[in-house]
C-alpha cells in the first residue's frame, strides 16, 4: 500500500546564511525523503523560512531596508545553498504570507470557540534604548533554577523553561543595557485545558522515547502553563485582527507555515489541501533539532488538534553539531557557511559522513574533518567507486554478460540484506544502513581480488570468465549504489549512464542487469584533499574581534584582541575601504565603560549614524562637538554591549593616553570620501 507522506524540516530563520549546523537537519530530511521515494510511497517535502520578530525588525531598521527585501534576498541565499547540497523540497515557502495569515487566522478562531484564549495584563522586559519589548531570545542572565549564567530568557541548558522575568541579572542582548519592567496586555493559549490530549499523544509512539520521557518530567506530571502567543507592538508580524498594535507571537505563525507552504504548493500543483491537512490517513513527518522541542511537541500539537489538522505521525528529534569535539566557533574557522564548504568540496562528502553519524537517536553528531577524509576515501572510493574501477573498463567492448554468472551467492545475500537496510533508513538510522552496504562491498571487493580480472585481460582464451566477473562485479556495484542513492543521489545519472539501465525503484537492487553495453568509466567520487579541507577552515576564520567574540571585562569595557592583517595588501583591498568626513553632532560617555564615547556623526544631509571610540581617556564631549573626523564607513555593524556601533572613527598612536584623532584640512565636507 501507497503511503501518503508530509514531511517538513524546521523552518531556517531568514536573518542569517545556512551554516554545516543547519545542514545536519537538511541533509537528514532529505535522505529519509528520497528513500520514502525510492521505495514508492507519495511524498511531500514541504519547508520555507522563519521571518517574523524583533531580530528582522531590527535589522532593516539597522539596514534602512523593509522587512520585505531582506527577507526576498535570503529566501533567494537559503535556496541556493540547500540545491548546492542536493536538498530538494516541493515547495519552499516563507512565514510573511497570506495564506499564512488565512491559517493562523483559522487557529486562532477555534482557540476562541473553544474557550482556549485568555487576555490579561503582564509585566515585560522593555529595552529602553531600543525601545522595544523584548523576545525571550533578545534577553540573557543567570538561569533562576541552576545558577548558571548567560543564559536566554526562555530556557537554559539545564533543560529548564521559565520566563524572562525570571532570570538574574538580565541583560538585553540588542543594546547591552538592563532592561526595565512595564506592563502591557498580551493573549494566553491555555493548553492546560488539553493536557490529557497532549499526555495520550506524547506516549502514542509519536515522539523518540527520551523526548517522551523528558516532556513527561519536566512538563506533564504537572500543571501546563499557559503560553503567551501575542506581542506588543513594535513588532514584525501579523497584527491579530480583533486587537490593533498586538501581534501573533513568531512561535504561533512559525509552524503554521508548514500548513500555509502546503496550501501555497497545492494552489500551483492541483492537489486537494484537504487530503492532506484534514486526512488521518496522510501521515504527517516534522524534523527538528532538540532545541526546539518545547513547541513542536505541546504547543504545536496543540494548535493542529484544535483546529481540526492532521497530527504528526512522527515527530523526528536530532541533536547539535560539534565540530572537532568542540562547539563551532569562528575564530577556529569551525563556523563553516554552507557556500564556502561547496567552493572547495563536493557536497556528497557530507551528505555521507553525516549519514553515518545518524542513528535515529537525540545524539549530538561531532563532524570531525580527519574521519570525514578517512570515511570518504576508504569508503566511497576504496571500497564502493573500487568496485567500478576495477571492472568496467574489462568489459566496455563486450558489455555484461548475456545471463547472470554464478557468484557464489553474493548478490542474492545483498538483495536479501535490502529489507534490512530498508528498515534502517525509515528509522532513521543512517549509519547503520551504511554499515550494511559497505560490508557488502568488502565482500564485493573480496571476490574482485581473488577473481583477479586484469590478469585474465591478457588471455583471449578466458575472455568468456572475464566478462562473466566483470557483470558480477558491476551488478554488485549497482546493488549498493542504489542502496546508497537517498544519501548520494548524484549517483543515479552516473551508474545509469554506466551500466547503460535506469534505476527506477528500490526493488531494482534486487534484479541484476544483464546484457546491456558499458560506457567508458569515468572517475564517480575523487579522493578528499586535505588542502580544501584546511582553505575552508582558513576562509571561515574570522579574528578575535568585538563582531565575533562579543567578550566583556568586569568594567564593561570591550576587549579587543589584536588584528590578523596579512603584511601586505593589494589596491583593490585598499579602494574597498570606504573613508568618508564625518562631522560630531553629539558626543557622550557611556555609562560603565572607562574608555569608550558614545558619538552621533552626520555625513551630510539626513544622514547620521552611532559610533563609538576608546577615546574617553583623551578627549572630553563637549570638546569633539562640531569637529570634523575621519569615519570607516562601510564597515559592518558591530552590536557592543552598549548598544549597536554604525562605523569607527579613525586615530593614530600607541593607544592609551597617546590617542589623536585625524581630521580632515579646512574647506572639507561632511559626506566628502577620502581618494
Amino acid at each position: 500500500m501507497v503511503r501518503r507522506i508530509l514531511v517538513t524540516s524546521g523552518l531556517p530563520y531568514a536573518n542569517g546564511h545556512i551554516h554545516i549546523g543547519h545542514l545536519v537537519e537538511y541533509i537528514q530530511t532529505d535522505v529519509w525523503v528520497r528513500f520514502q521515494r525510492l521505495i514508492g510511497n507519495d511524498v511531500t517535502f514541504i519547508c520555507g523560512d522563519d521571518t517574523h520578530g524583533t531580530t528582522m525588525m531590527l535589522r532593516a531598521r539597522a539596514e534602512g531596508r523593509t522587512e520585505e527585501e531582506i527577507i526576498a534576498e535570503m529566501h533567494d541565499a537559503h535556496l541556493r545553498d540547500f540545491n548546492g547540497f542536493g536538498i530538494e523540497f516541493d515547495y519552499y515557502g516563507t512565514t510573511h504570507s497570506e495564506e499564512n495569515r488565512q491559517i493562523c487566522t483559522e487557529i486562532w478562531g477555534a482557540f476562541k470557540k473553544n474557550g482556549l484564549i485568555e487576555e490579561r495584563e503582564i509585566e515585560q522586559l522593555y529595552d529602553t534604548e531600543a525601545e522595544t519589548f523584548l523576545a525571550d531570545r533578545f534577553v540573557k542572565g543567570t538561569c533562576p533554577v541552576c545558577g548558571k549564567k548567560d543564559q536566554f530568557g526562555d530556557n537554559c541548558e539545564c533543560g529548564a523553561h521559565y520566563e524572562p522575568t525570571d532570570l538574574t541579572d538580565a541583560v538585553s542582548t540588542i543594546t547591552g543595557t538592563k532592561p526595565v519592567l512595564r506592563r502591557a496586555k498580551h493573549f494566553f493559549v491555555n493548553i492546560e485545558k488539553e493536557h490529557k490530549f497532549l499526555d495520550e499523544w506524547v506516549h502514542s509512539g509519536a515522539l523518540q522515547p527520551e523526548i517522551a520521557n523528558y516532556l513527561t518530567g519536566q512538563f506533564l506530571n504537572d500543571e501546563l502553563r499557559s503560553w503567551d502567543v501575542s506581542r506588543p507592538a513594535p513588532y514584525f508580524g501579523f497584527e491579530i485582527p480583533e486587537s490593533s498594535n498586538d501581534y501573533w507571537y513568531v512561535w504561533f505563525d512559525a509552524p503554521s507555515g508548514y500548513v500555509a507552504s502546503t496550501m501555497q504548493w497545492c494552489k500551483l500543483s492541483g492537489r486537494d489541501f484537504d487530503k492532506i491537512w484534514r486526512n488521518k490517513e496522510t501521515e504527517v513527518h516534522h524534523f527538528i533539532g532538540k532545541d526546539i522541542t518545547y513547541f513542536h511537541t505541546l504547543f504545536w500539537p496543540t494548535m493542529l488538534k484544535v483546529a481540526g489538522l492532521t497530527l504528526p505521525k512522527r515527530v523526528h528529534v536530532h541533536g547539535f553539531l560539534t565540530v572537532n569535539g568542540e562547539k563551532m566557533a569562528k575564530r577556529r574557522g569551525t563556523f563553516i557557511l554552507a557556500a564556502t564548504f561547496l567552493k572547495y568540496l563536493n557536497p556528497s562528502y557530507l551528505r555521507y559522513f553525516y549519514a553515518t553519524k545518524t542513528s535515529g537517536r537525540v545524539d549530538d553528531l561531532d563532524l570531525n574533518f580527519s574521519e570525514l577524509e578517512s570515511r570518504v576515501n576508504s569508503d566511497l572510493v576504496g571500497n564502493l567507486v573500487n568496485i567500478a574501477s576495477r571492472t568496467a573498463k574489462f568489459v566496455q567492448k563486450t558489455g555484461l554478460s548475456a545471463t547472470y554468472p554464478d557468484d557464489g551467492g553474493l548478490f542474492e545475500n545483498a538483495a536479501r540484506i535490502g529489507g534490512e537496510i530498508a528498515e534502517a533508513y525509515e528509522n532513521c538510522d543512517y549509519g547503520k544502513a551504511i554499515r550494511l552496504v559497505m560490508e557488502c562491498g568488502d565482500r564485493a571487493n573480496k571476490f574482485i581480488e581473488n577473481a583477479a580480472p586484469w590478469l585474465l585481460a591478457s588471455d583471449k582464451n578466458r575472455a568468456g570468465e572475464l566478462q562473466d566477473i566483470c557483470t558480477i562485479g558491476l551488478n554488485l556495484f549497482r546493488q549498493m549504489a542504489i542502496y546508497l542513492l537517498p544519501v548520494l543521489p548524484n549517483l543515479q545519472s552516473e551508474v545509469e549512464g554506466l551500466l547503460n539501465s535506469k534505476i527506477s525503484s528500490w526493488d531494482d537492487a534486487g534484479k541484476p542487469v544483464v546484457g546491456v553495453a558499458v560506457s567508458q568509466y569515468k572517475h564517480l567520487i575523487k579522493r578528499v584533499e586535505r588542502a580544501a579541507i584546511e582553505r575552508i577552515i582558513e576562509e571561515s576564520k574570522q579574528p578575535e574581534t568585538v563582531e565575533n567574540k562579543d567578550k566583556f571585562n568586569d568594567s564593561g569595557d570591550v576587549l579587543v584582541a589584536e588584528p590578523l592583517l596579512p603584511d601586505k595588501i593589494s589596491i583593490d583591498d585598499f579602494t574597498k575601504v570606504d573613508l568618508r568626513v564625518a562631522r560630531v553632532l553629539e558626543a557622550s560617555e557611556v555609562e560603565g565603560a572607562r574608555k569608550l564615547l558614545r558619538l552621533r556623526l552626520s555625513f551630510g544631509g539626513d544622514e547620521s549614524r552611532q559610533v563609538f571610540a576608546g577615546i574617553k581617556s583623551v578627549y572630553k564631549p563637549e570638546e569633539l562637538v562640531g569637529r570634523l573626523v575621519i569615519c570607516v564607513a562601510n564597515l559592518q555593524p558591530r552590536q557592543m554591549k552598549f548598544g549597536l556601533s554604525e562605523g569607527m572613527v579613525v586615530a593614530a598612536g600607541a593607544g592609551g593616553d597617546e590617542i589623536f584623532l585625524i581630521s580632515p584640512d579646512n574647506g572639507a565636507k561632511p559626506g566628502m570620501r577620502l581618494h
